[in-house]
């Protein structure tokens, strides 16, 4: 089969909607300020209705943020993932289709709210998030479409999907997809709190082989294989993953494939102003490296370099030309 995608990544489809509010606004709403509270559709839509006139809604979530950087980077990309037939739903679309982003999902129409993250942004910089995931658990074996997935090189999936049960039925369905076709498949761990709910069977993805490619940071390594000692963890992993991809942050990353370990340092950033995204904009680089034949080396080059520019500036959404900093740094893309 031809390849028509270069990485196709599967995730929740979330809108960030950002606004400026004050401290007692905050106070008011009872929210903890810095936090991350998940909300219900009630609650979701009381304070969307809430939220200042002036905001901005950014398409997100961790596959779809890891799809935007591969388009950025030049790559061909495509997304999975559920959102709904109404105002968030069509942004997130739109989005996509500015960016040549290949998002074939079909609609949610039951009623589910896309879902979205209200982040009110106070004046000294901190994100207050309430998040809503409607639509995003609505994924379906039905939404995994095996010409779409035969036709990319690397197949991408974050474990977050691992909660809700309609959506891990469609995690496995995408891997068998991409095997059927001699692709490869990856999974993200995404977080050490979901590793801690599904340690057995995040293992057992891997040592199956369902999961070719392992994405982690030292943390969700450490998680993974209930223990404090990284290079125990990396030993571990390098038995049982076929390629693992490990981030750590200042340190660099490191790569693992069949008893050789790589690892390369970080690129250097003047200021470190928001991680967030990092690990989705590594795994760009390193996906889109290595679905083109590059060695693991200039995959984690690539992979690095992609998270400098993340954490230069806030939101996980790329502003710099990425290409134009990989051929400066002299990485093929």
């Amino acid at each position: 089969m031809t390849t028509r995608f270069d990485a196709l990544t599967i995730g929740n489809a979330i809108v960030d909607v950002i606004a400026p509010v004050d401290d007692r606004f905050l106070i008011d709403e009872g929210m903890r300020k810095s936090i991350m509270h998940l909300v219900d559709a009630e609650r979701s839509a009381e304070l969307f209705e809430k939220m200042p006139s002036v905001k901005q809604m950014i398409p997100g979530g961790s596959a779809a943020n890891t799809a935007a950087g591969v388009a950025a980077l030049g790559g061909r990309a495509a997304f999975v993932g559920k959102v709904s037939d109404d105002e968030l739903g069509k942004v997130f679309a739109a989005d996509f289709s500015d960016k040549g982003i290949h998002f074939e999902t079909p609609y949610l129409t039951d009623g589910t709210a896309t879902a979205r993250s209200m982040i009110f942004l106070t004046q000294d910089g901190e994100r207050t998030m309430n998040t809503y995931l409607g639509a995003s658990q609505q994924l379906s074996e039905a939404d995994i479409f095996e010409e779409t997935i035969g036709s990319a090189a690397i197949t991408y999936m974050e474990g977050y999907l691992w909660d809700p049960p309609l959506a891990k039925k469609a995690f496995v369905r995408a891997a068998h997809y991409a095997h059927k076709a001699e692709r490869a498949a990856a999974i993200t761990l995404s977080d050490p709190f979901c590793v801690n709910r599904y340690r057995e069977e995040f293992l057992d993805l891997i040592r199956s082989k369902t999961m070719d490619y392992v994405f982690a940071n030292i943390e969700e390594l450490k998680a993974l294989y209930e223990t404090d000692d990284f290079q125990a963890a990396v030993l571990q992993i390098a038995e049982d993953a076929e390629v693992a991809a490990i981030t750590m942050g200042p340190r660099g990353a490191m790569a693992i494939a069949h008893g050789e370990v790589v690892s390369v340092p970080a690129f250097p950033v003047e200021s470190v102003v928001d991680v967030t995204g990092a690990g989705d904009l590594f795994a760009s680089g390193f996906l889109l490296a290595m679905a083109r034949g590059q060695e693991m080396n200039e995959a984690l080059r690539l992979g690095c370099l992609a998270a400098s520019e993340i954490i230069s500036h806030v939101g996980a959404r790329p502003v710099a030309d990425l290409k134009e900093m990989a051929r400066g740094e002299g990485i093929a893309v």
